[in-house]
């Protein structure tokens, strides 16, 4: 113990004393700041979780709407009512939701490159494959680049480990710096294409708005009875080489108000004469939506979420395919 009568131990007792007050002032200071910062984080994962619930509400409304608009009129589905993309805001408490609906079939889906209910034998759709390519084309890839793109795309889905001509299978990949095998199975996400051989980021940048990934093989099925002019691409990608962007979008802006009333009446238009759409493309005219995409923005103080869906209402009552979440408005 120290003898307080010599100064030197005194001297050395304070400077110990001032040392352990100076620890405990930083060990509270470091505790207090993590407090705060569990107080901060509990506080914003209760706002996002609440921020998610009124989103998952917005969505539950938006699905029962489509229900609504597909059963007001079971032949066909136009503008009419201005549904297309039109924001539907719902006060929540603190804030706002936000909801928007569009035409989930009016785009390129990736898996109609392929045909086959079953992943173990799904098998290259060549007029998916050339949609595509077309697509690509009119968009302004290069046809070179744009015939590599869709045969790596179809070679990347089919259940098969044959290259089409300028594709790729596992051997292309198992060259790569950080190498990766083929998915062999339909796209759940449009994003999965940049994974592609062929697809550059730029391929992927221009092409991204025009694209889906619906849960089905089918041909895309284009509502000529909502596709908007400037969608024009998504049309002539059905007629490649006899139907140019232009001529597409004179054809969409001189749609009825009311849509039109079968296909065939729409393929006997004159401005559609001397062309000579295949089977399986005139097929692939609708008249109906039969997938919708769902967008709800919520805002709840200074909290922002997204839930954005894709809602399948080729039955009653329509359900939710998949959905995902993100930040911001």
């Amino acid at each position: 113990m120290p003898d307080p009568r010599n100064e030197r131990e005194r001297g050395a007792a304070l400077l110990t004393v001032l040392l352990l007050v100076a620890v405990m002032a930083v060990v509270a200071s470091t505790a207090l700041e993590r407090v705060a910062l569990a107080t901060r984080m509990t506080g914003n994962g209760g706002a996002i979780d609440q921020a998610r619930a009124y989103a998952d509400a917005g969505m539950d409304m938006a699905r029962l709407r489509i229900g609504d608009l597909t059963a007001a009129n079971p032949a066909k589905i136009t503008l009419a009512g201005g549904w297309l993309g039109a924001p539907q805001s719902v006060a929540v408490p603190g804030g706002v939701a936000i909801a928007r609906v569009t035409d989930g079939g009016n785009c390129f889906n990736l898996n109609s490159v392929v045909s086959g209910e079953s992943e173990a034998a799904l098998k290259v759709r060549p007029i998916g494959v050339t949609q595509f390519q077309a697509l690509l084309e009119l968009l302004g890839v290069d046809a070179r680049q744009a015939q590599g793109a869709a045969n790596g795309l179809a070679d990347w889905i089919d259940s098969d480990s044959v290259p089409q001509p300028g594709g790729a299978e596992d051997e292309t990949y198992a060259q790569y710096a950080r190498p990766y095998r083929t998915a062999n199975r339909m796209m759940v996400d449009p994003s999965e294409l940049r994974a592609v051989a062929g697809v550059t980021p730029a391929i992927y940048d221009l092409v991204k708005p025009w694209i889906c990934a619906l849960p089905v093989t089918d041909l895309s099925p284009i509502n000529i009875n909502t596709l908007l002019p400037d969608q024009a691409p998504l049309f002539a990608m059905l007629l490649p080489g006899q139907l140019s962007v232009a001529q597409a979008r004179q054809l969409l802006a001189q749609r009825p108000a009311d849509g039109y009333g079968s296909t065939v009446q729409f393929w006997a238009l004159p401005s559609l004469a001397g062309l000579s759409p295949a089977t399986e493309v005139a097929e692939q005219v609708k008249l109906k939506t039969g997938f919708f995409g769902v967008t709800v923005s919520v805002e709840v103080g200074a909290t922002q979420m997204m839930e954005q869906a894709l809602i399948d209402a080729r039955e009653s009552p329509a359900r939710l395919v998949r959905r995902s979440w993100g930040a911001g408005a």
